[in-house]
């Protein structure tokens, strides 16, 4: 378990829609910072993985769920002075809302692509639950991260190690933090 230590950045939240590389990223930058990486996929009801398994994109009313237990992570992360790093979908503000409801100094990390590079990732991808016709139903639902939403946008274009190290620069950017 990470002890409580002086923060210079709150809780991060790489977000974006399938095949986008945030579990790479934020597991890298957890390590990075020396902070607790929480996989937002394990915290999908079993009827959650069943539906995108089966191809069915999720509604509202099945993420609400998912989303209120991981801004309890974050809120129960935040109250004991533990920042996290998390990776979520984060499809739209309001999913953002919801997350910054657990812990309202997160800052948000937006891996962004074309459908072209993210269809052939999640093409390439063995063992997840995700199937490549679900991606056009979450780029529909990406809303970009607004000019008040705290965070930036990284592109996914190049290595795992390119995208990860653009991640972390434009996060020291974001805010002073030690990533080194």
């Amino acid at each position: 378990m990470v002890q409580p230590r002086e923060v210079t950045v709150p809780s991060v939240v790489v977000i974006g829609v399938s095949g986008s590389g945030k579990s790479t990223v934020a597991a890298r930058l957890a390590a990075r910072l020396g902070r607790e990486f929480v996989e937002g996929d394990e915290f999908h009801p079993a009827e959650n993985v069943a539906k995108m398994s089966a191809g069915i994109p999720l509604t509202d009313e099945d993420r609400l769920p998912w989303l209120g237990a991981l801004a309890g992570v974050l809120a129960e992360r935040a109250a004991s002075g533990i920042p996290v790093v998390l990776s979520c979908s984060a499809l739209r503000r309001r999913y953002r809302e919801i997350l910054r409801a657990g812990d309202p100094s997160l800052v948000l990390i937006h891996v962004h692509g074309t459908a072209e590079v993210l269809r052939n990732r999640i093409e390439a991808r063995r063992d997840h639950f995700m199937p490549p016709n679900l991606l056009e139903s979450q780029l529909a639902s990406m809303e970009p991260l607004a000019q008040d939403e705290p965070g930036v946008t990284v592109s996914v274009v190049g290595s795992p190690d390119e995208v990860f190290e653009r991640a972390v620069a434009a996060l020291a950017g974001l805010r002073s933090v030690r990533t080194g």
